[in-house]
């Protein structure tokens, strides 16, 4: 089975920086558009960034000039840069991709289980 698999959450003082990673395993024959999301406690989960497989990206008003999106196909991995983090942006990240498995003709939405992101004032 494909599989998302996010790391790099964690506590971090306001003003810090982490760097969030997303690992795509399985079967997998190609992945198409892959984003972050977030979801704060008791609120929506909302998209942060997204990446097209040609490297295209867009960014939540609200981050942009701070996070940073990025891929590497050759890995099935995706980044996302955060500084001058905010308590605002606390919650639970997770990853998610478009792709199709091998030998199987549809395309298929996969999440990652989230990793949760804590900035202290």
């Amino acid at each position: 089975q494909v599989q998302l698999v996010e790391s790099g959450g964690g506590l971090v003082q306001a003003g810090g920086s982490l760097r969030l990673s997303c690992a795509a395993s399985g079967r997998i024959f190609s992945i198409n558009d892959m984003g972050w999301y977030r979801q704060a406690p008791g609120k929506q989960r909302e998209l942060v960034a997204a990446i097209t497989s040609n490297g295209r990206t867009n960014y939540a008003d609200s981050v942009k000039g701070r996070f940073t999106i990025s891929r590497d196909n050759a890995k099935n991995t995706m980044y996302m840069q955060m500084n001058s983090l905010k308590p605002e942006d606390i919650g639970v990240y997770y990853c998610n991709a478009e792709l199709r498995r091998k030998f199987y003709p549809d395309w298929e939405v996969i999440w990652g289980q989230g990793t949760q992101v804590t900035v202290s004032s």
